[in-house]
């Protein structure tokens, strides 16, 4: 399956505006993945501006919406 850089870019969620992979979610995942992280799809609205894409953020962030 083909990757559509334009229709990712739609509804990705990050925030991050110099970030060399928005719309390119494979090499996203494998980059944040790499890094211990997560990307920002992940997140809720306000925890993603805070651009703290580690996993026990993810965990504090899941946690205060349920």
């Amino acid at each position: 399956m083909e990757c559509i850089i334009t229709k990712n870019k739609a509804i990705c969620t990050c925030t991050y505006e110099p970030c060399p992979r928005k719309g390119r979610c494979c090499e996203c995942l494998h980059y944040h993945r790499r890094n211990g992280e997560l990307p920002a799809c992940y997140f809720s609205k306000e925890a993603e501006k805070t651009y703290n894409r580690s996993i026990e953020f993810f965990i504090e962030d899941y946690n205060s919406r349920r």
